[in-house]
């Protein structure tokens, strides 16, 4: 439970907090409101976020204690009150040409109005999120480096066959299908957010191999990532595809801004202390198909934000497809393990 311990203070803490809000606006109702729906949001970003998590543990388990740390204080701030509360506040800022001031009284005194600026950019953010997420899940899938395949020959050939190429050809196509489910006046805003999620993938990519220090495994030789900025950048842009859908969807549960900013932050706590359980327990290593099943998640939250420009898909099938995955990665992995130990 250390790893956990910070997080719980830090509930504590937050949920103090929305329980004064919500006195000070509706008495002891308010207040049990507020509790409830902040409990409610925390548990949402956890389960929307629980492979963003698997994935973080993945690439910080290379690094070294430095950029570890790193990422989990100055990381967790980011995380916490850029994407959840300054990111969203920004869209809505560009919108309507407000500056942040202005849109932050809008946010608290006219939510509804705050609401509708920022899910009348859905389209734009999803583009920009689902074609960087699907950049992530394709460059997995065709790693050829991968030892372990999750689905045996099939994903053993696609590894073989694929490449970072055929990644951005395919994640380009997708976000040109995501035009076509559009009004024609969204299209060419709605084109430049997926383009840009493409340009940003490829950028922090060759940012992250141009910076990265290496180490050598005195052992096998190997190369190992010791951490840096590139890397850094990578996860936080990763962590700012998976807030922005969360805060889009605690919308259809409240439309208090103070409420949502606390409960996705009570989970962006909890995601990234389980990170840290992940990091330190070695359970990528026990569990070998865990971060399969993470990637899969994120393949398939790729294909639902590029078709939610058209079609709304609940929060609850977005979370539970992610669950889904994880869980039949963690049985996968049980097997795999009982049958090398036999």
């Amino acid at each position: 439970m250390k790893h956990f311990g910070i997080s719980f203070l830090v509930t504590a803490i937050l949920m103090g907090v929305a329980g004064w809000w919500g006195f000070d606006r509706g008495g002891m109702s308010g207040l049990l409101t507020a509790l409830w729906i902040t409990a409610v949001l925390g548990v949402m970003e956890v389960s929307l976020s629980f492979d963003n998590a698997v994935v973080n543990a993945a690439v910080l388990k290379t690094w070294n204690a430095f950029w570890q740390k790193l990422f989990l204080t100055v990381g967790i701030l980011v995380a916490v009150f850029g994407m959840r509360l300054l990111f969203p506040l920004l869209i809505v800022s560009f919108a309507t040409g407000l500056g942040l001031g202005d849109v932050w009284t809008m946010a608290l005194n006219t939510p509804d109005d705050y609401s509708r600026y920022l899910t009348g950019v859905h389209a734009e953010v999803a583009a920009f999120g689902g074609a960087f997420l699907l950049l992530v899940f394709l460059n997995f899938l065709f790693d050829e480096e991968k030892e372990l395949h999750w689905l045996g020959l099939i994903e053993e050939k696609l590894g073989a066959w694929g490449s970072e190429g055929l990644s951005i050809l395919l994640a380009l196509l997708a976000v040109l299908a995501c035009v076509s489910l559009v009004p024609e006046i969204k299209k060419l805003s709605v084109l430049m957010s997926g383009v840009i999620g493409v340009a940003v993938y490829v950028a922090v990519d060759w940012i992250s191999g141009l910076l990265e220090e290496k180490e050598h495994d005195p052992t096998t030789g190997v190369a190992l990532a010791k951490g840096g900025i590139g890397g850094f950048m990578y996860l936080e842009v990763l962590d700012a595809s998976f807030s922005f859908d969360g805060v889009i969807g605690a919308f259809a549960i409240t439309t208090d801004v103070v409420i949502i900013m606390l409960g996705l932050a009570i989970g962006a706590m909890f995601v990234r202390s389980l990170t840290v359980f992940l990091v330190h327990k070695g359970t990528l290593d026990e569990y070998v198909f865990l971060e399969h099943g993470a990637h899969y998640a994120i393949g398939i939250l790729a294909l639902i934000m590029l078709a939610s420009v058209k079609y709304h898909i609940p929060e609850w099938f977005t979370g539970l497809s992610g669950v889904a995955f994880i869980l039949v990665s963690l049985w996968s992995s049980v097997r795999h393990r009982n049958a090398t130990a036999q």
